[in-house]
């Protein structure tokens, strides 16, 4: 079984505070992902605040242009700290995303760590060399501008 793991760091020009305002809303998500995904909060009723145990869906095409219902559970929240998001139906065996925001000098530290493990065993190892890896990086690096375009650059 292999598991793999994305870490991501971002130095925001903001506070805490309003880092966390911005992605403690799962309104916000639609707005640092890429447009190609076709992301969509299926959800009714959104709080405007996530809280452990919230259940969020979505769809989305991840890979090839591909409608994939995914539904996430928010498990973990510590304001002004770090939620983590695990994936509980979509593409893959295993999702677990930590967000994780301190404040330095100059503003926050935003860091992900996402560790995941794609289907399929040995091919699922393949297709995230082959594939995977790379569109998940190519997400982050989107949100990364997406963010640089909200708050500023650091």
């Amino acid at each position: 079984m292999a598991l793999f793991q994305l870490y991501k760091e971002q130095k925001i020009p903001a506070s805490v505070e309003e880092v966390w305002e911005f992605i403690s809303s799962p309104k916000n998500l639609k707005k640092i992902t890429p447009d190609y995904m076709g992301f969509n909060v299926t959800t009714k009723n959104l709080p405007d605040k996530m809280y452990p145990g919230m259940i969020i869906s979505y769809i989305v095409k991840p890979l090839f242009g591909i409608k994939t219902n995914w539904v996430t559970e928010i498990t973990h929240v510590k304001e002004h700290e770090f939620f983590v998001d695990e994936q509980r139906v979509g593409p893959y065996t295993i999702w677990h995303h930590q967000h994780r925001i301190k404040a330095i000098e100059g503003g926050t530290l935003m860091s992900d760590i996402v560790s995941y493990k794609p289907p399929f065993g040995f091919l699922g190892n393949i297709a995230n060399s082959l594939v995977i890896a790379k569109k998940i990086d190519e997400i982050f690096d989107y949100r990364e501008k997406s963010l640089i375009e909200l708050f500023g650059e650091f």
